[in-house]
């Protein structure tokens, strides 16, 4: 009795650990390691944006979204295949395809889309409402019943954005705002698919999956793209493609998930409300942008509705 204790107490552990995040840390040093584990995550993805337009410098939009899913598949896979990792079970592969399709595919190329009339800081504070379209769609998927709180947060931050869009806009929707909430939709969707899928694998296993299956398409798109579409080779251009790539493609998700099984997955969403805000400072630090008054004032009204919405009884 005691070895098959210890046995199912050893497969609770590893279940945990794989990516459901819901269990507490059991050490103070878990808890420090995954809470910077996380921090990492969200840095990088607050320099999405901005490398985003420091690689609209040299590629074109088509070129460096598709080149950017190649070079972070090939980055996975090189992963998958030297750890060993088993294909995932058929019953799998289509929500690694809703996966892909959102979060490899959709939301880059709808962004950059968007970031070619938007400026990073606008973008930002937009993206800023991707937790409550997230939960939204969670809670459509899974039948969860979020407190009246949680909603009332939720609808005001959703207020706050469309009014800042509005009003940047001079009072109607842009192209660009177009793009960035069609982003919201389908990076949501990825998001809950891969919340689910990591209940049964590791988290940085589903992205990595996700994009080894879209690299068959990226391939023959990237072709054709940096054929079709001009290309200089700058600094910011490179350094921009490799950081959307890897840093914010890959490894940033592989810190994330990570840190989110070690602490649990509403302390880490915490600390993903900083990451608009960071945004905005990148903007300023790296792309000279100057904010409005309005953009700094919508980012807070946004993590202020957020904050609500983790605190709020789900």
């Amino acid at each position: 009795m005691t070895a098959q204790n210890s046995a199912t107490r050893t497969t609770t552990v590893a279940v945990s650990g794989g990516g459901t995040g819901s269990a507490a840390p059991a050490r103070t040093g878990s808890a420090r390691s995954g809470t910077l584990l996380a921090a990492l995550g969200v840095t990088a993805f607050s320099l999405t944006f901005p490398a985003t337009a420091w690689g609209l410098e040299g590629f074109g939009p088509w070129s460096l979204v598709a080149v950017r899913s190649v070079l972070a598949a090939l980055v996975a896979g090189a992963a998958l295949l030297v750890l060993r990792i088993p294909v995932p079970a058929r019953r799998h592969w289509a929500g690694l395809a809703v996966v892909g399709g959102g979060v490899v595919l959709g939301f880059p190329m709808l962004t950059t889309l968007a970031l070619r009339t938007s400026t990073t800081s606008h973008a930002a504070v937009v993206v800023g409402l991707l937790p409550l379209t997230t939960a939204a769609l969670s809670a459509l998927r899974t039948g969860a019943r979020p407190s009246r709180a949680f909603w009332g947060a939720a609808l005001a931050g959703a207020a706050v954005v469309i009014a800042f869009t509005v009003r940047q806009s001079g009072g109607a929707l842009s192209t660009g705002d177009l793009f960035l909430f069609g982003a919201l939709l389908v990076c949501a969707a990825g998001y809950t698919e891969g919340g689910r899928l990591a209940r049964e694998m590791p988290g940085w296993q589903v992205i990595g999956w996700a994009l080894v299956l879209c690299l068959p398409l990226a391939v023959p798109v990237a072709a054709v793209a940096l054929t079709s579409e001009p290309v200089r080779f700058t600094a910011h251009s490179v350094a921009g493609l490799l950081w959307v790539a890897i840093g914010s493609q890959f490894l940033g998700l592989v810190a994330w998930y990570r840190g989110m099984a070690e602490i649990g997955v509403s302390r880490a969403s915490q600390i993903q409300l900083a990451q608009p805000l960071l945004t905005l400072v990148w903007s300023v630090c790296l792309l000279g942008e100057h904010l409005s008054p309005a953009a700094p004032l919508a980012a807070v009204g946004v993590l202020v509705c957020i904050a609500v919405t983790q605190r709020a009884r789900t």
